[in-house]
């Protein structure tokens, strides 16, 4: 019997497992609310199956016996995570709790759908065969990420504006090209399940991430589950009029934060600033941190509109953290106090209470992301 066919009490207590696991009985029934009974009858089969073990005794005594530890059995299953960009592949090996065992990188000559089915293929080979994992099956899962529009539930991309794709069912190409079950997630939304079980989420009811580089992304995570929307567009941060500004969004409209605090919304605009066409983003920093007047006010113009934008969600969800990470990160230092000050000035009552962290991420976390996406989908399907 899979993991997906087994009562929900058992996928509460393999999910309670993977993000806080090692656990007694007993912290699993005060964490998940399942009586000592409930406890019993789910995680005995587990137990036979091999999907979770017993471990060393904990120092908890309970009625004067040391309480026994469970946990998830790491290497009972076997999963790849990809994330794509615009011209790379980044990949990940994981285990069945989501830990990194290898990883990967491939460029991308074209952005044909085809061809980046054909990448993914051989990159998910290329994993499997640096483990020696060649027999059939021992990858369990792939999760795909992808930045846009994407509904999980279907297994398509309904649009990726930086690969200019529409209505495309990867899931079913990449199973297809690969003959392993696939699931796919806009990548930060995957970062946010994560965060959620292993990073800066870990234990909070309500919290966001908020991502910062060729576009704004936000996901979103209430009560241990992580808003997708029925539309695969919940958390379109990037997309929150700010106003202030002519400049035509990648969705069409003008006023969004992303016209505004992308990272080629900031080249744009710096290079209009300096009146060089080919200044590059590097260029700009090098500019900015020299002190030149019109590209630090481009930099001051970006910190506010992201501030702006982080008030906006604090003030909708009211999370108790909002993890701020992304490749524009790098250049974080130059607008991080207009963040801060708009953050402050627009996040209404306890909102402002918010957390705000800064969490650098190599995309190989993002990559993770959809391995842990393609775990939790052995456990809890889609409906």
């Amino acid at each position: 019997m899979t993991l997906a066919d087994r009562p929900p009490a058992a996928a509460l207590l393999f999910q309670t497992l993977l993000a806080h696991g090692p656990l007694t009985r007993a912290d699993v029934g005060r964490r998940t609310g399942l009586s000592a009974g409930a406890i019993t009858k789910v995680a005995t089969p587990l137990l036979t199956d091999g999907w979770i073990v017993e471990l060393g005794r904990s120092a908890e005594r309970t009625t004067g016996r040391p309480a026994t530890l469970i946990a998830v059995r790491a290497d009972r299953a076997r999963f790849v995570g990809v994330k794509i960009t615009g011209d790379e592949l980044i990949g990940v090996r994981a285990d069945l709790t989501a830990q990194t065992r290898a990883t990967a990188r491939a460029g991308l000559g074209s952005r044909d759908v085809g061809s980046v089915v054909l990448a993914i293929a051989r990159l998910v080979d290329r994993l499997s065969a640096e483990a020696a994992l060649r027999e059939p099956g021992a990858v369990q899962g792939i999760g795909v990420t992808i930045s846009g529009d994407v509904d999980g539930h279907t297994g398509t991309v309904q649009y990726s504006p930086f690969l200019n794709w529409r209505r495309v069912p990867l899931a079913d190409l990449v199973r297809a090209a690969t003959g392993i079950p696939t699931v796919i997630e806009n990548d930060v939304r995957a970062l946010t399940v994560a965060e959620q079980w292993f990073g800066a989420g870990v234990g909070l009811s309500s919290f966001a991430v908020v991502t910062v580089g060729a576009g704004i992304g936000c996901g979103i995570s209430i009560g241990g589950r992580v808003v997708s929307g029925a539309h695969g567009v919940a958390g379109e941060a990037g997309h929150l009029p700010v106003g202030g500004t002519d400049r035509v969004c990648t969705c069409g409209n003008t006023g969004c934060v992303e016209a505004v605090a992308s990272t080629q919304a900031i080249t744009e605009q710096a290079r209009q600033a300096v009146g060089d066409p080919a200044l590059t983003m590097d260029e700009a920093v090098r500019l900015a941190h020299a002190g030149h007047c019109g590209v630090r006010a481009v930099f001051s113009r970006a910190g506010r509109a992201m501030g702006l934008a982080l008030a906006s969600v604090a003030n909708l969800i009211g999370p108790e953290r909002i993890i701020i990470s992304g490749e524009g990160l790098a250049t974080y230092d130059l607008y991080e106090d207009e963040i801060r000050s708009a953050f402050a000035a627009r996040a209404s009552g306890a909102a402002a209470d918010c957390d705000l962290v800064v969490r650098p991420l190599p995309f190989e976390e993002w990559a993770r992301g959809g391995a842990a996406v393609a775990v939790q989908r052995v456990f809890a399907p889609a409906k």
